[in-house]
């Protein structure tokens, strides 16, 4: 039997919603992207949202207000991606909804998701399953990530390893092994501070392709002085966010240095390189292949450091293997609400550190 859910995903690059339309089923086990699009953020509400990962004045109201555009926002965009593909809403079995992070802080047990989902519920007439990361936490998690349970399910191999992983605001990585072995955590930033270093310098949301970072030199001193940062040398699991790397970090490390800001640029996309290809080789011989998904799969220049990382690691897409690289941690909240209607666990106890598998989600009833 084919199941339709809608998962709701807007990450830490806080460029929009991307929100996508999936079809289910287990046998044969399959997941089909029937339709997807991206609700850009305004401007003011991603300055909101960004104001919201770090403490300020007023912050309850502010949250508040946030969660209720980011959710007006989403209902449009599922009205659109519904009627765009003649869906009728009561086809639709819910709405995952994983909403904005703006604080993460599995070590002291929290991590906060703003979306306000009985809203997104009463818009949409659809049910809205949310709040993914609690009860790992409260079972000794991270709280995150939660996509690998998706990757495992959907693309384990018995014939051959595979990693991945989703570069967005930050890092993800997943390896699944032949032998059923699942193993994933947050290598380090992946487009964070590089995006950050564009706005500021270029005027542009990012660096399109790397190719203002291809105009640049790394500097090999701060390279090994931000390599050097405790984390990357952290044993899984474990998860990061903008709380721990974010322009702080970035000054400090930059702080009387007078580089050039296209040298800095060359620097961050060769930190987010070496990060991912020294975490993925902590992690024992290599695979045959590594498939990038999230913004970073449009960096030409982040893939091609990649592959000469990794040598004999062939680097590619997730579209390689069927699945849309843009739309695979979207189609991934779709896929938690699925296993939440069937009570089924969505964590993955050896990724988050929880004490053993539990369902994910809080129901919002249409």
């Amino acid at each position: 039997m084919d199941h339709l859910h809608i998962g709701i995903m807007s990450g830490t690059s806080l460029d929009g919603v991307d929100i996508a339309l999936t079809r289910f089923s287990e046998q044969p086990r399959r997941a089909t992207l029937v339709g997807a699009l991206c609700m850009p953020f305004s401007s003011s509400l991603r300055n909101d949202l960004l104001s919201l990962c770090q403490p300020g004045a007023d912050e309850i109201r502010r949250a508040g207000l946030a969660a209720e555009q980011w959710a007006r926002l989403a209902a449009e965009g599922v009205h659109r991606l519904l009627a765009r593909h003649d869906v009728e809403a009561t086809r639709i079995s819910a709405i995952g909804s994983h909403g904005q992070t703006i604080r993460h802080h599995p070590e002291s047990g929290f991590s906060v998701q703003i979306g306000a989902p009985a809203l997104l519920a009463e818009l949409c007439g659809i049910e809205v399953i949310t709040d993914f990361r609690s009860r790992d936490l409260a079972a000794g998690g991270q709280g995150a990530p939660l996509v690998p349970a998706f990757h495992a399910w959907l693309l384990q191999d018995p014939a051959q390893s595979r990693a991945l992983v989703n570069v967005g605001g930050f890092a993800n990585l997943t390896l699944l092994g032949t032998d059923g072995r699942i193993r994933g955590f947050d290598s380090g930033p992946g487009n964070v501070l590089m995006d950050h270093w564009a706005q500021r310098h270029i005027g542009q949301p990012f660096d399109s392709n790397g190719d203002w970072a291809r105009t640049g030199q790394v500097l090999p001193e701060l390279l090994e002085q931000m390599l050097a940062d405790t984390y990357f040398q952290r044993p899984a699991p474990k998860s990061t966010g903008r709380e721990y790397f974010h322009e702080g970090w970035l000054q400090q490390h930059l702080s009387r240095r007078n580089a050039a800001p296209a040298d800095v640029q060359a620097t961050l996309l060769e930190l987010t390189a070496r990060t991912i290809a020294d975490a993925l080789a902590s992690c024992g011989p290599l695979p045959a292949a590594l498939h990038v998904c999230g913004g970073g799969a449009h960096n030409g220049l982040l893939l091609e450091r990649l592959q000469s990382l990794l040598g004999d690691c062939r680097v590619s897409t997730t579209a390689q293997l069927g699945v849309d690289p843009d739309w695979m941690e979207a189609m991934a909240f779709a896929w938690l609400a699925w296993r939440c209607q069937q009570r089924l666990s969505g964590n993955l106890p050896a990724v988050t550190g929880a004490r053993g598998e539990r369902i994910l989600g809080a129901i919002y009833p249409a």
